[in-house]
């Protein structure tokens, strides 16, 4: 079973910053997760909520600042120090050399960000990491605009709730993985995905007992904020 960091490791440091990421790479792990959003000047950033509060010294969302502002703003989620909002560019120059697997989340659920498909392809081409990517979203539609652009990369469905034959709906749309909450799954899922040569990578697994139970259901993937409880050093 292979080990995702989700937003890099997590629950020690602030998340989707380049410090968490670059901790997360101490470990042995397979991948990382994170998320991808779109500044008012149509700059690529890596953050999670829409909205600032939670984790910057900011209201508002984070679509209506460009770039330039959101750099000052402190994403340390109440951790002591400062952190900066690491742009897409900061992030795949950390770990374009990095033997593992890239899970990037677009954002599009609330947001569509228009062209976002687009511009996330077109990086990814220039870091030449076409064949160590996952592109996954809860916004489906934003699944099936990436599917266009290219047929071969490699695409995630990501759920958090109990869908009526996933296996199909994804088989059917032509992507590869299939991304459920932890508890929004069951064995026969797994076997029929496997079936069908379909990946099932399950998020956020932090638990001992959630990890047990993807391990005996042999799911592929799980990502966790706590690589440094499920992955040796180094």
């Amino acid at each position: 079973m292979k080990i995702f960091a989700h937003r890099g490791l997590s629950s020690i440091y602030p998340e989707n910053t380049i410090v968490a990421f670059k901790k997360a790479l101490e470990y042995k792990i397979d991948g990382i997760e994170t998320d991808v959003q779109l500044t008012k000047d149509n700059k690529l950033v890596i953050f999670h909520d829409e909205l600032l509060k939670r984790t910057t010294n900011k209201d508002g969302f984070l679509k209506d600042y460009n770039l330039e502002e959101l750099e000052k703003l402190n994403a340390n989620n109440g951790y002591e120090g400062f952190y900066k909002i690491p742009t897409l560019d900061e992030f795949l120059n950390l770990v374009k050399d990095e033997d593992i697997t890239i899970n990037l989340e677009l954002k599009t659920s609330v947001f569509e960000y228009l062209g976002i498909e687009k511009m996330v392809y077109d990086k990814i081409k220039e870091y030449k990491m076409m064949d160590k990517i996952i592109i996954s979203s809860f916004n489906h539609n934003s699944l099936l605009r990436f599917r266009k652009l290219d047929s071969n990369i490699r695409i995630g469905l990501l759920t958090s709730d109990r869908l009526i034959e996933p296996i199909d709906y994804i088989y059917k749309y032509n992507f590869n993985c299939f991304h459920p909450f932890f508890m929004a799954f069951n064995k026969d899922d797994v076997i029929k995905a496997h079936n069908m040569n379909i990946d099932v990578n399950v998020w956020t697994v932090d638990l001992d007992e959630a990890y047990q139970m993807c391990m005996n259901m042999n799911v592929d993937t799980i990502m966790t904020n706590c690589v440094n409880k499920f992955c040796d050093k180094k």
